[in-house]
């Protein structure tokens, strides 16, 4: 992959997304490092799955650095050859007050990145349901989710991509733990209610602290997640300001933590529905070994 990437660099063979990039070393070990966590994801999640054809994913593009991150990195691994499959950007502007309209597609053409820009006022209606004083994200988001779903399938997508990075993953699972009573979090791949669109999260192993520097030295055009004045909940915010303290104290333990997620002993949990403890007996004196 290293090899793949300074042979481009070397010959100004890439999308057009980089031929303005810095080309400075620490850039280039950054841009590395997250398609080589990228790759890792999509190959240990399955993440392509032909099916006799070309797989076609719908992008979403919020604007914010995680979702211009995900389609530039699907984007250079497409142009590489590494990940045989059709790409559709889309971003859903929900009617949010202010919201810059004209960014996102000027930059998507300017780059030649297909795109579909699609209008719902969903705003109106989460300001209708949603109390004074409560935040707006839960509900705003499960009405993108459902907008984006139709989208694919008008689209002829596989599977809905999504940019949520380790961060969010582990914040996730620590509210479903401290809040919900149960061990889950957003999974890498997952399949919709309606059994018809994979949910693909290959940022899955990448870090916001990584994601928030290859913005920066892409100078993606950021368009900020408040224009509608609320901000994610208390909660998120504290599971983000613990998570953050422990990798303050020991540091590398989000790494440990997100590699914990996928090595489950189901033995050594309590999940009756996992393991049956009810069925698991020692061997009888007689047929013990002495």
């Amino acid at each position: 992959m290293e090899q793949v990437l300074e042979s481009a660099s070397a010959t100004g063979d890439c999308h057009a997304l980089f031929r303005t990039a810095p080309s400075s070393v620490e850039f280039n070990k950054l841009r590395k490092r997250l398609i080589r966590q990228v790759r890792e994801a999509i190959d240990a999640y399955g993440m392509v799955h032909t099916g006799g054809h070309r797989p076609r994913w719908l992008v979403g593009l919020s604007g914010g650095k995680d979702s211009y991150g995900l389609i530039a990195l699907l984007l250079d691994l497409q142009w590489r050859g590494l990940l045989p499959v059709d790409l559709l950007a889309c971003n859903l502007d929900q009617g949010q007050p202010n919201f810059p309209k004209h960014i996102l597609p000027e930059w998507l053409d300017s780059h030649g990145i297909a795109h579909r820009i699609q209008y719902r006022d969903t705003y109106s209606v989460v300001k209708e349901k949603v109390p004074e004083g409560a935040t707006y994200c839960a509900l705003c988001s499960r009405l993108r989710r459902g907008n984006l779903y139709r989208i694919a399938r008008e689209e002829g997508c596989d599977a809905l991509v999504l940019g949520h990075h380790r961060e969010d993953i582990l914040e996730t699972f620590f509210l479903n733990l401290f809040h919900g009573g149960k061990l889950a979090t957003m999974p890498p791949k997952l399949l919709n209610d309606a059994g018809d669109l994979m949910v693909l999260r290959p940022l899955a192993f990448c870090a916001e602290d990584d994601l928030a520097k290859f913005a920066t030295h892409m100078q993606f055009p950021i368009i900020p997640c408040d224009l509608c004045g609320s901000q994610d909940g208390l909660q998120r915010n504290a599971m983000k300001a613990m998570i953050a303290d422990i990798e303050t104290r020991m540091p590398g333990r989000k790494d440990v933590m997100i590699r914990a997620l996928g090595n489950v002993n189901r033995s050594h949990m309590l999940d009756r529905d996992l393991f049956d403890f009810a069925g698991l007996s020692a061997l009888s004196r007689a047929d013990r070994v002495l």
